[in-house]
């Protein structure tokens, strides 16, 4: 489990490195262990909400396994999944959901709502916290990074 977290927490530097909120994520092929698909956020880079790192990485799953359905398939992700994630998700149908970091202000798994629980026709199991210090560290970093970036931008 954590080698899977492990190469999302470097998806989620890359974007930290390119300015971007530091999330990724990757899903993996259960049966085999291979990582099928891979995401980082890319919101600001490609000047659209959709970019999520869970959005990037089901898009790339779904082009190398040939279809829209993920079965056997689990998502390793830095931060709890927004709403539009979680849909995203349940529709994929992928298994399971692994996050790191719980999103107090827009969490949809397990925080604000708990979405896979909600009596859609799929079911994902959800398990946070993992690697949960490491993924909370990058994150408190960037936004510290970004406030003092404003800051010295505004005197």
């Amino acid at each position: 489990m954590d080698k899977y977290m492990q190469r999302a927490l470097e998806l989620a530097r890359e974007a930290y490195d390119e300015g971007e909120v530091p999330v990724g994520a990757v899903v993996v092929k259960k049966s085999t262990g291979e990582i099928v698909g891979e995401g980082r956020n890319m919101r600001e880079q490609a000047k659209n909400a959709l970019a999520h790192a869970e959005i990037m990485a089901i898009d790339s799953a779904c082009k190398k396994l040939g279809g829209w359905r993920l079965p056997d398939c689990a998502m390793y992700v830095t931060l709890e999944p927004c709403p539009m994630c979680c849909g995203a998700i349940i529709n994929s149908r992928i298994d399971n959901v692994y996050f790191g970091a719980y999103d107090y202000k827009s969490g949809s798994a397990v925080s604000v709502q708990k979405m896979f629980e909600l009596p859609y026709n799929y079911k994902p199991e959800v398990t946070g916290g993992v690697m949960e210090e490491e993924c909370s560290e990058m994150l408190s970093a960037f936004f510290k990074d970004l406030r003092a970036r404003k800051k010295k931008r505004s005197e």
